[in-house]
């Protein structure tokens, strides 16, 4: 074969697992920012408000640690969810220089307000799974959470 070489380009490699999460991360954000600002809170906000939902009555550095925030952003953030009704501080009953934090009744119809949207992006994200496979893709995440925890 006169003239003729075959050219093989490298393969690329896929991009890293941690690459692809950060991506998912970030778009499942701005997708959820963009849901619940007409509720008037932030993506981190609801966030937190969903980690309450599930452990009422946790500390300031309980709630940060779970709503993936610094302990200097959640300060801010509880002020502002307070100043709105969503949630109130006081103390514990076992620690008195302790505040907990509580979701209240208006944060609880917000979050009621806002399932049903969040559950269609949810459906939205894992549309192209079957059922077995969104569970499996749940408990692998779980998995890798724990691995790192």
């Amino acid at each position: 074969m006169v003239g003729t070489q075959a050219t093989s380009q490298p393969t690329k490699a896929p991009p890293s697992l941690l690459y692809m999460v950060k991506q998912v991360e970030l778009v499942v954000r701005s997708h959820l920012d963009e849901l619940v600002k007409p509720y008037g809170i932030t993506a981190l906000q609801y966030t937190a408000l969903t980690v309450l939902e599930r452990h009422d009555g946790l500390s300031a550095a309980q709630l940060a640690r779970d709503s993936f925030v610094t302990a200097q952003s959640i300060a801010d953030l509880v002020r502002s969810l307070e100043g709105r009704g969503l949630i109130r501080r006081e103390r514990n009953p076992r620690n008195r220089r302790e505040l907990l934090i509580l979701l209240t009744g208006e944060g609880r119809e917000l979050l009621t307000d806002c399932a049903e949207p969040v559950r269609e992006l949810e459906e939205r994200m894992v549309r192209e799974l079957t059922a077995h496979q969104s569970e499996q893709f749940r408990q692998a995440l779980t998995k890798a959470w724990h691995a790192l925890s």
